[in-house]
């Protein structure tokens, strides 16, 4: 039985990548020990790693700014469809035309937000895909309780790492419950873009 490390879906049987989110999957044996601490690290395997694009989507709906796009497309769509029968009202087109030009605000605004944060996800897959491998350590692992989704908040895990020779701090966001080893003190697998070392994600990415 093999667990996904990056969605938890069971497999009875390995395979290379999993079926739900196109993770790779790791045997149990190719789990090693830091030298320096007793803290279990998974060795990303060589790039280019076989990271679906489709997990992009299920890091953008890891994050709280999908919210954001939902909101701005309810108030479009409502507000588009009061405008438009106002303004087929004809005798209320003077009040039904702003509402159109707010839903179409509000329409640009959500799709905006959307794109923007579709696009970090996909960066952070490309991190995932062919990042260089090294290891960091968390300094901060808290629950951010100013957002909500179906009474949940998300985990906010904050970590360092070494790059071309400066200490590089990042951070990533889920939903997930932390396990032991994704606490503060904690040492991680970090991958990150030797270019632009700003771009970089735990390994695997919980």
């Amino acid at each position: 039985m093999v667990i996904c490390p990056w969605c938890g879906t069971t497999h009875l049987t390995f395979q290379p990548t999993c079926d739900k989110c196109g993770g790779p999957l790791k045997l149990a044996d190719e789990q090693i020990v830091s030298p320096d601490s007793d803290d279990f690290l998974q060795t990303p395997p060589a790039p280019p790693r076989p990271i679906s694009d489709r997990y992009a989507w299920r890091l953008f709906f890891n994050d709280g700014w999908w919210i954001a796009t939902l909101v701005f497309g309810i108030f479009g769509l409502v507000f588009g469809l009061v405008g438009v029968g106002l303004t087929l009202g004809g005798i209320t087109a003077f009040v039904g035309i702003p509402f159109l030009f707010l839903a179409i605000g509000f329409l640009i605004a959500g799709g905006w937000v959307g794109v923007w944060r579709y696009q970090i996800a996909q960066k952070v897959v490309n991190v995932l895909q062919v990042g260089e491998a090294t290891r960091g350590q968390i300094t901060e692992a808290q629950q951010d309780y100013s957002v909500t989704v179906n009474g949940r908040s998300p985990w906010v895990i904050r970590y360092q790492f070494q790059a071309n020779g400066q200490t590089v701090e990042g951070k990533v966001t889920t939903f997930n419950a932390l396990g032991p080893n994704l606490q503060a003190g904690k040492a991680v697998s970090v991958l990150y873009l030797p270019a632009d070392p700003k771009w970089s994600s735990i390994y695997p990415h919980p």
